[in-house]
């Protein structure tokens, strides 16, 4: 079964400020093939603060081209 417990904020794997597993089930067999963290408030606050960051540096549009 696949893990995919963490979130991937700020560049580096972290975990949920809270566990919170959520097993995924293939609707073909019926089974769970993967078991994923569904995230709170925290972690939406770090993400939104880190993509917010990013983009204030101006690390979001360096590396794109017209």
């Amino acid at each position: 079964m696949l893990d995919r417990r963490q979130f991937y904020i700020n560049g580096k794997w972290v975990n949920p400020a809270k566990a919170n597993d959520f097993e995924v089930i293939n609707p073909a067999t019926e089974e769970a093939f993967a078991i994923i963290s569904l995230g709170d408030q925290a972690d939406t606050d770090a993400a939104v603060s880190a993509a917010r960051n990013a983009f204030n540096l101006g690390n979001i549009h360096q590396n794109l081209k017209e």
